[in-house]
């Protein structure tokens, strides 16, 4: 067996925790070799639960430890500057969402992976989840038919405290948003999965519920895709006590729903097969067939805002890229339309006109 893939971490944050305890789930193939934050700390924290060396800077870390990848944790408007560094000196990479603030960032980091030819990948470890993976294969087959239409809802809460916790959250230089890039990322990543390229977004974005920071803590649009289908988004950190991350995909044969990472609806009506033709649909008949997946989606449940066992599936089909075994599942190119979709709802708040998302760009603020 050939030796583990030596691994660094730049950002010594709340995230690279979950990061570590996924390093040693894989001690077999990944070993820890430098955790790099500006405040030393942090870094030897890490390093003392996990292993490792602690650094100050990235450069540091590259030239003393050599690591074959570089997981980059760091506040998000930071992401481009250092997953470029690491892939300048011809490393692979795993970025923690989104891949940076805005459109034109992510670009640069495109072009810098074209130059290197290294694995690159952006963490968006629900398209992992068991219930996403259902939803996807059915529509892929065709069983929920012609997509018309989806809706991406995060109705969480965070107090004041999570925003004063850190002088970059809520930010637009580091953090690029408020609700919907921190925490509605990953479900606007869903939509975009299930539904195709994103074309125009128009939103709204309001601070309601805290003070002190500069982005959203609600925001809500809509998307018009390629296909024709369109979407709902509502992102929130203003819904007390905090309630569901929700995704809703709907088809001419089927709909279904994920609640929390659980597959709460589902019903498709595979090819080959005759649909039910009603005037008003269901008519209040038991049409869910969700717990025919009761015992493959069970292992996907989670807390709202927790994290699941699919940052370990994303790490592996990493891995089995690197090894050239199967192809990456998250690439730059699609975290880029989740990014466009929210930079655009952004912009178009801001404006009051809708946005092509074609003609995204970095905002100027």
């Amino acid at each position: 067996m050939s030796r583990p893939h030596r691994i660094a971490i730049a950002g010594a944050g709340i995230i690279s925790k979950q990061h570590g305890i996924v390093i040693d789930q894989l001690r077999d193939e990944l070993e820890l070799v430098a955790v790099a934050d500006p405040e030393l700390a942090k870094a030897e924290a890490l390093v003392a639960e996990r292993g490792g060396r602690a650094f100050t800077t990235l450069a540091e870390a590259l030239a003393q430890t050599d690591p074959d990848i570089v997981v980059v944790c760091t506040p998000t408007g930071l992401h481009a500057d250092l997953a470029i560094e690491a892939l300048e000196a011809g490393k692979h990479v795993i970025i923690e969402k989104p891949a940076d603030v805005t459109v034109s960032r992510t670009d640069d980091i495109i072009a810098a992976q074209e130059r290197a030819d290294t694995v690159v990948t952006v963490i968006s470890q629900h398209r992992f989840d068991p219930s996403t993976e259902i939803v996807l294969a059915a529509a892929e087959r065709g069983d929920l038919g012609r997509i018309t239409s989806g809706i991406a809802s995060v109705d969480w809460w965070r107090g004041q405290s999570y925003y004063d916790s850190g002088d970059w959250r809520g930010t637009w230089a580091l953090d690029g948003g408020g609700a919907l890039m921190n925490q509605g990322v990953h479900t606007v990543d869903l939509l975009v999965a299930l539904l195709g390229r994103p074309v125009e977004v128009f939103g709204y974005t309001a601070l309601l519920a805290h003070e002190r920071i500069e982005t959203e803590d609600v925001a809500v649009g809509v998307v018009r895709f390629a296909s024709g289908a369109l979407g709902v988004i509502h992102g929130s950190t203003a819904v007390y006590p905090g309630l569901v991350a929700r995704l809703q995909v709907h088809g001419d044969r089927g709909s279904a729903v994920i609640e929390n990472d659980q597959l709460t609806y589902f019903h498709s009506t595979p090819a080959g097969t005759e649909r039910a033709e009603a005037f008003f649909g269901s008519q209040g008949k038991d049409t869910n067939q969700a717990a025919q997946f009761a015992d493959e989606t069970q292992a996907g449940s989670s807390v709202a805002g927790q994290m699941s066992d699919a940052h370990l599936h994303q790490y592996r089909n990493v891995l089995a890229a690197i090894r050239g075994e199967e192809p990456l599942r998250v690439t730059l190119a699609e975290n880029r339309q989740a990014i466009s979709i929210i930079t655009g709802l952004y912009e178009s708040a801001r404006t009051g006109q809708p946005v092509r998302l074609d003609a995204v760009a970095a905002v100027a603020r």
